[in-house]
C-alpha cells in the first residue's frame, strides 16, 4: 500500500453473534486517510462508530475487509504483532481519561514513553505538561485534578511518544464547555504541530467540525460528508469568542 494513507481501509465488515442471530455491525466500510489529517467520525449512538476505532486501532478484528495502519497492512498479523504495531505508531484519547490513579500527573505521562524504552523520558514528560499548562501539578495524582485537567494529562501522555495516528473517543465527552473548548484546543495545536494523523470520534458536531474531514456513520455505513470553510471558520471563531468571553469572567472574579 502506498505511504501516502495513514490509514485505508477496503470494504470492512463486522458481524457478531447475539441471541437473535447474527448482527451486521458494519457494511461495506471504506475510508482512506492521509498522513497528518484531522478525521471525524460522527453518528448515533449503536451506529458503529467505536467499533470502526476498535478496528482500526487493531483492537479487535474484522469479520471481512482490509485495513492498512501507517502503511502496515493489519490482516495476517497475530495479537502479539498488533500490539507492537500500537505501541510503535499509536495513541489514544478516551473520553473517562483512563489514567492510573496511583501514578503522578508526571508520572501518567512518562509511562508510554518508559514502556517504549525511551531513555529522556522524564524530559519529554516535563516538556508536554508545560506545553498543556500543567506544569504546576506535576505532582499531583488524578483524583486531585479536575477533569479538564486529567484529560490535559491524557492528551500530553498521547502524545509523548509523538504517534503516527491518535485515536480520540469522545476526548472532551465527560467536560463542561469551557474546558471542552481548552482540551480540544490543545489536542489540535499538538496534531498539527506534530503531524499526528487525527481519528476522532464524537458526538458534538462543532467539535467535528473543526477537523480537516467529516464522515458520517448511519446503521453501520460510512460516508463523507462536505462542510463549508464559512462553517468551519465560524465554528472557529464561535470557540474563542466563548474563550474569550469566559476568561474575562474569571478575571472579574
Amino acid at each position: 500500500m502506498s505511504k501516502h494513507h495513514a490509514i485505508k481501509v477496503v470494504q470492512l465488515t463486522k458481524q457478531v453473534q447475539t441471541q437473535e442471530g447474527e448482527l451486521t455491525i458494519l457494511k461495506g466500510v471504506d475510508m482512506e486517510v492521509k498522513p497528518g489529517q484531522s478525521v471525524a467520525i460522527i453518528g448515533p449512538s449503536g451506529s458503529g462508530k467505536s467499533t470502526l476505532l476498535g478496528l482500526l486501532a487493531a483492537l479487535d478484528t474484522p469479520s471481512s475487509g482490509e485495513i492498512w495502519l501507517d502503511g502496515s497492512p493489519l490482516s495476517g498479523l497475530d495479537e502479539e504483532a498488533k500490539a507492537a504495531l500500537r505501541k510503535k505508531k499509536v495513541s489514544f484519547v478516551f473520553q473517562s481519561f483512563m489514567l492510573v490513579d496511583t501514578l503522578t500527573a508526571l508520572e501518567n505521562v512518562m509511562l508510554p514513553a518508559e514502556l517504549a524504552g525511551i531513555k529522556d523520558a522524564k524530559a519529554r514528560a516535563l516538556n508536554m505538561l508545560e506545553r498543556v499548562g500543567l506544569s504546576h501539578r506535576l505532582h499531583h495524582l488524578p483524583k486531585q485534578l479536575s477533569g479538564g485537567e486529567q484529560q490535559r494529562v491524557a492528551i500530553a501522555r498521547a502524545f509523548i511518544c509523538e504517534p503516527s495516528v491518535l485515536f480520540a473517543d469522545e476526548p472532551t465527552g465527560n467536560l463542561d464547555g469551557g474546558n471542552a473548548h481548552r482540551v480540544a484546543d490543545m489536542l489540535f495545536a499538538l496534531n498539527k504541530e506534530l503531524g499526528t494523523t487525527l481519528v476522532l470520534v464524537t458526538h458534538d458536531n462543532q467539535l467535528a467540525l473543526r477537523c480537516e474531514r467529516q464522515f458520517t456513520m448511519t446503521e453501520g455505513e460510512l460516508s463523507e460528508t462536505t462542510s463549508s470553510a464559512a462553517a468551519k471558520d465560524a465554528v472557529v471563531e464561535a470557540a474563542a469568542d466563548e474563550r474569550e468571553v469566559q476568561a474575562l469572567q474569571e478575571a472579574a472574579c
